[in-house]
């Protein structure tokens, strides 16, 4: 990891009082080294032979024929000094050189820094006292120790950039929006001071900088505030409503799998039937229907013609969460059928599914242990941005169903705007989908042996 200047750099910084040590400590022994013992001993030998001198000779000579090749007039004072720079940096350089030569031939090297760090670490007692200063480099250096843990501590801290981008931006949008929350909510009748009033007791009199701190400080402290309109406690209704809209959107994901994995295999394995055309004609309609005309019509047909389900949810009826999931659903099924039907089809005529058929493997072995496999990276590619768009636009479903979540929430406070009750449903439902997307990650890895491979080169 030393190779990379951002975690060199992020090891020095975490570890500074270590550090610290470790130089001082470095910089004894580097006094009474083998290198600085056989430097002192090769200048002394060299001087003693005259070498210096021959080199400074030499290099005078060289400058008067340079001087009087450009017909140069050069003082003797200032061709002296310029005799004797050259002279000290390749005396110098020469030292070294030899230096270095008569330590390879002694099999010997400088010691370094990290030489020097490395011996120390090895010693109880110097990792019992510099624990606690060193404990987040230490915490670095184990997570990095492993390439699995390195590679999943690589995707949390992009997702806290991640997070901390769409905060940013979420903010300054509604700071520009022109709508006026203070004159929205205490209506058109409101006099100015009322408004200023209004404005003060929320802290929107005051700058963008104070007002992004205080919102993005409340949102990872769980700490929002009051909302504008309603006076509750934003982070407790969020908390409320929020365990409904991932409800929804993971049974319908689940849902979704279990339908589209198998239609999709069996599409592929069957190209070109009557399966492969139906199934994936039923998944371009899924496709193309609007979830909210899909919601309206099955609560006319299901709830107000026959009566099977009700038409709104209810925490009390099961039966309830059956239509808005089986909405919610619709597109991120036809999605995962449609890329399941097409990476399969990509590996199902390679030659290594010949070979494995040609062993003698039978053919629910080959599709399960070798096409299905090489095929998952696309599928939980799809799976992991459908699940985002759903979380996302879960808004719609709610709506038509009347379903007290998330996305209705954010909707409702938009209009005022909210800031920090918009900022809190938009950044945790971007803290969710960005766990998601780690989770993704984490499965490439699983089911890829070529990424798993490249972890362990990384």
């Amino acid at each position: 990891m030393f190779l990379y200047p951002p975690y060199r750099y992020l090891i020095l910084l975490l570890g500074a009082p270590v550090h610290l040590v470790v130089w001082l400590v470095y910089l004894y022994k580097r006094r009474t080294d083998s290198y600085s013992s056989e430097l002192a001993k090769t200048k002394l030998e060299l001087i003693a032979s005259n070498y210096k001198e021959e080199l400074r000779a030499e290099l005078k000579e060289q400058l008067l024929r340079k001087h009087r090749f450009f017909g140069q007039q050069v003082s003797q004072r200032e061709l002296d000094r310029q005799v004797e720079k050259l002279t000290e940096a390749q005396f110098r350089a020469a030292v070294i050189e030899r230096t270095e030569q008569k330590l390879q031939q002694g099999q010997l090297k400088r010691l370094s820094f990290a030489d020097t760090f490395k011996s120390l670490i090895e010693h109880p007692l110097f990792l019992i006292v510099s624990f606690i200063p060193g404990l987040l480099m230490y915490v670095l250096l184990f997570l990095y120790s492993n390439p699995y843990l390195k590679y999943i501590f690589e995707r949390l801290v992009m997702s806290v950039f991640v997070i901390f981008g769409v905060a940013v931006i979420v903010f300054t949008i509604l700071y520009l929006s022109p709508f006026d929350p203070a004159a929205n909510i205490l209506g058109e009748t409101a006099t100015n001071e009322q408004i200023a009033a209004f404005n003060k007791m929320y802290g929107l009199d005051q700058s963008y900088i104070v007002q992004l701190w205080n919102n993005i400080k409340g949102i990872f402290t769980f700490d929002l505030g009051k909302s504008f309109s309603g006076n509750e406690e934003i982070t407790s209704t969020i908390a409320r409503k929020f365990p409904i809209t991932l409800t929804l959107a993971v049974i319908s994901l689940l849902l979704a799998m279990a339908i589209a994995l198998p239609i999709g295999i069996v599409s592929a394995v069957k190209r070109n039937s009557f399966f492969d055309y139906t199934f994936m004609f039923i998944a371009l309609v899924g496709l193309s229907i609007p979830n909210f005309w899909q919601g309206l019509i099955f609560i006319l047909t299901f709830s107000i013609k026959l009566h099977w389900l009700p038409a709104t949810y209810s925490p009390q009826n099961w039966l309830s969460i059956i239509m808005p999931v089986v909405v919610l659903g619709t597109g991120l099924t036809a999605a995962v059928a449609r890329m399941t039907r097409s990476s399969t089809l990509e590996v199902i005529n390679e030659d290594y599914m010949m070979t494995a058929r040609a062993k003698g493997l039978s053919r629910r072995q080959v599709l399960l242990k070798h096409a299905v496999r090489n095929a998952i990276i696309p599928i939980i590619t799809v799976i992991g941005l459908q699940f985002g768009g759903m979380l996302g636009g879960a808004s719609v479903t709610e709506k038509v169903f009347n379903i007290s979540g998330i996305g209705s929430y954010i909707v409702d406070k938009q209009f005022i705007p909210d800031i920090p009750a918009i900022m809190g449903g938009v950044v945790y439902t971007a803290i969710t989908i960005s766990i998601v997307n780690v989770v993704v990650d984490i499965l490439y890895a699983f089911f890829d042996p070529r990424i798993r491979s490249k972890l362990k080169q990384y």
